[in-house]
C-alpha cells in the first residue's frame, strides 16, 4: 500500500512492452541518413543508430521525447491508445461515424464544382448558405501560402473570378475537411495546427508534383494529399479521450507510440475513405502508402509518398531537428535538389 501511494504521488506508472512495429527504417532498400555522432539535435541522439525514420522523427514536432527511450516500452496512455487503435481498425465506420465524420454537405459541393455545366451563380449560393465556410474560403484565399495577387479578395465572386472554379474546388473542399479536425482545448491546439499544416503542405506538393507527370490529375492529387493524415487526426482524437484517463503529466512520449502512429495511421486512413465512399483509387493509393516497408510504386501513391517526405524534411529543417547531412541524404530519397528543396521550403514555411 506504501509503495502505491509513493507511485501515485510521484507519478510513477507501470510499464508494458509491446511488439516494434515496422518502419522504413527496417527496409535495406530504404535505409535513410546515417546519424552523425556529434548531431546537434537531442533527436537526432537519441536516435542514433545506423538509420533514421523520418517519418517517427517527425512525431518529435507534436510529442514531447522520453529521454533514454529504448523504442520497446510504452506507458499506460499509450498501450490504452494502442488498444483503441488496433479496435479502430476492425471496426472502421464506428470511427467514420463517430469520431472522424466527414461534412455531409461535402459531397454535394464537390460533385458541383466539377461539374462545368452547373452555374457559378448557383454554386456561389450553396457555398454562401454557410456563413462559416464563405469566410473561412476567404481566409484561405488571402492567406500567404495561396495569395495569388496584393489584391485582397472579398467576396465568393471575386475568388472565382480570380482563381477559377477548379482552385475555388480545391479552398472550399480544404475547408470542409479542415472542420474535421478543429480541437477546442487550447493544450492540443499545436497537434492539430501541426498536423494540418502537414497536410497542406502534403496536398500543395502533390498537386505540384502530379502536374509533371503526364495524365495525373492535379486535383485528384491535391485532395488525397489532403486525406492522407486522417488516421492521425483519429488517433489524436482517441488521445484526447485517454487523457481523461490518464496520471497528470503523462505523454506519449516513447518513440514505440510514434512508429505505431507512423505505421497505423495511413491504414485507419485508407479504411476511413472507404467508409465515407470516396473513389476507389483513393483507398488503393492509401493502403499502398500503409505499406511502409516499401516505396509505393502506383504512380498516384508515389506522388503523395513523395510530397510527405518533402513536407517532414521541411517542418523538421525549419525547426532545427535535422543536420545537414540528414537532409541531404533524405533529400535523395525524395529525388530531390537541394536548390530545388530550398526553394519549395521558403514556400512551405508560408502555410
Amino acid at each position: 500500500m506504501v509503495k502505491k501511494l509513493f507511485n501515485k504521488l510521484f507519478n510513477i506508472r507501470d510499464n508494458t512492452t509491446v511488439a516494434k512495429p515496422k518502419s522504413f527504417s527496417q527496409n535495406p532498400e530504404f535505409k535513410q541518413a546515417p546519424i552523425q555522432k556529434q548531431a546537434t539535435s537531442p533527436e537526432l541522439t537519441e536516435l542514433e543508430t545506423e538509420t533514421v525514420d523520418v517519418s517517427t522523427l517527425f512525431y518529435s514536432l507534436l510529442f514531447p521525447a522520453r529521454k533514454g527511450d529504448q523504442g520497446g516500452v510504452a506507458n499506460n496512455l499509450e498501450k490504452n491508445v494502442i488498444g483503441d487503435v488496433e479496435r479502430a481498425l476492425s471496426s472502421p465506420m464506428t470511427i467514420a461515424e463517430n469520431v472522424l465524420k466527414l461534412p455531409s454537405r461535402m459531397a454535394e459541393l464537390d460533385k458541383k464544382l466539377g461539374d462545368e455545366d452547373v452555374d457559378i451563380k448557383v454554386l456561389l449560393e450553396l457555398i454562401q448558405q454557410d456563413p462559416v465556410l464563405s469566410v473561412e474560403v476567404l481566409k484561405l484565399c488571402n492567406s500567404p501560402a495561396f495569395r495569388r495577387s496584393d489584391r485582397e479578395v472579398t467576396s465568393l465572386q471575386l475568388a472565382f473570378v480570380q482563381l477559377g472554379r477548379d482552385q475555388l474546388r480545391r479552398y472550399v473542399t480544404t475547408c470542409l475537411i479542415r472542420e474535421m479536425i478543429e480541437i477546442k482545448p487550447i493544450y492540443f491546439r499545436r497537434f492539430g495546427l501541426q498536423v494540418w499544416r502537414h497536410s497542406m503542405q502534403v496536398a500543395y506538393l502533390s498537386s505540384e508534383l502530379a502536374a509533371e507527370l503526364p495524365g495525373e490529375d492535379p486535383d485528384t492529387a491535391f485532395m488525397l494529399g489532403l486525406l492522407h493524415d486522417v488516421g492521425k487526426i483519429a488517433i489524436f482524437k482517441m488521445l484526447l479521450d485517454g487523457f481523461n484517463l490518464a496520471e497528470p503529466g503523462e505523454q506519449p512520449s516513447s518513440s514505440l507510440f510514434r512508429q505505431v502512429m507512423t505505421s497505423k495511421s495511413l491504414s485507419l486512413s485508407a479504411l476511413l475513405v472507404r467508409c465515407w465512399q470516396l473513389p476507389p483509387s483513393f483507398e488503393k493509393a492509401l493502403s499502398a502508402l500503409a505499406n511502409t516497408g516499401t516505396k509505393p510504386t502506383e504512380k498516384l501513391a508515389a506522388v503523395v509518398w513523395r510530397a510527405n517526405l518533402i513536407s517532414e524534411c521541411s517542418m523538421l529543417h525549419q525547426a532545427g531537428k535535422l543536420d545537414e547531412a540528414c537532409l541531404n541524404r533524405l533529400l535523395i530519397d525524395a529525388d530531390l535538389a537541394r536548390d530545388v528543396f530550398d526553394r519549395l521550403h521558403e514556400k512551405l514555411k508560408e502555410f
